[in-house]
């Protein structure tokens, strides 16, 4: 009988799972197919892989989830639809940012904070450095802007300063996810400045000075016809770079959450 009552149990929790797996999917594909999104978004989804990169974060519904410099809005979206009405989207603008950079490429951060179609996205602005959400975080996007935090249109900002923040931000447990434009193993300031592309090795070394720990990174965006030495805007590489995709956490005194599997990207 007690046997029985065991089964019985796992049999509910494997239903139950697979219930909350396929309800994942289901959100994930709505936030992909959503027609709210901009046509040129959408077109780029084949590029930049946005279903594998949810799984790989673990983001999941009701999750309070921060677009570290927003730009174009391009997650913001996506983030917005997964983690839902019970969730949290906080669109990051430096203000170093709105004052250097074209208007187009911060103008959807600053649409998307204003549209009814994503109720639970909040627009925050503040100094690079200053950063900080109204509640703790469970997850930090921060999506080709890495390197920029070295570039000079973010000037004066102190990046260790930056990154501390960013662990301050995270309740204990939570993800910071590091996507950038790989540049050559060494390359210093003046690379940076010129390609805008950064040494992965120099991500992690500055990110485990403020206390993350590198859970996990992954090839979803590589390019080994990448050599490394063209600047991301040149129409030969655009779209096409070599990317790391690097998963840090905040350390936790409990066991960590698991990704979440969305259904089609279940093994």
């Amino acid at each position: 009988m007690r046997l029985m009552r065991l089964v019985c149990r796992l049999c509910l929790l494997c239903l139950a799972l697979g219930a909350a797996c396929a309800s994942a999917a289901s959100d994930l594909r709505a936030a992909l197919e959503d027609p709210q999104r901009p046509a040129e978004q959408r077109a780029l989804d084949a590029l930049r892989k946005p279903a594998e990169l949810m799984e790989f974060a673990g983001l999941r519904p009701g999750d309070r989830v921060a677009d570290y410099m927003a730009g174009n809005a391009y997650f913001t979206r996506i983030f917005s639809r997964v983690v839902g009405e019970r969730g949290r989207v906080y669109a990051f603008l430096p203000s170093e940012q709105l004052e250097h950079c074209a208007p187009d490429e911060v103008a959807g951060a600053l649409a998307v904070k204003s549209d009814p179609h994503y109720p639970n996205v909040r627009l925050l602005v503040t100094p690079g450095a200053a950063f900080k959400a109204p509640e703790p975080l469970d997850a930090i996007w921060l999506v080709q802007g890495y390197h920029d935090l070295h570039v000079a249109f973010m000037a004066p900002t102190d990046v260790a300063t930056v990154n501390r923040a960013l662990f301050a931000a995270l309740r204990p447990g939570g993800v910071l996810i590091v996507i950038d434009h790989v540049a050559a193993a060494g390359a210093g300031p003046a690379e940076i400045e010129r390609l805008h592309r950064i040494d992965p090795a120099q991500v992690r070394r500055e990110l485990e000075a403020a206390g993350f720990t590198l859970e996990a990174e992954s090839a979803l965006l590589r390019n080994p016809a990448d050599a490394h030495t063209l600047r991301i805007f040149d129409p030969a590489i655009r779209h096409h770079t070599d990317q790391m995709v690097l998963r840090f956490r905040k350390p936790a005194g409990q066991a960590r959450r698991g990704p979440v599997r969305y259904g089609w990207l279940c093994a």
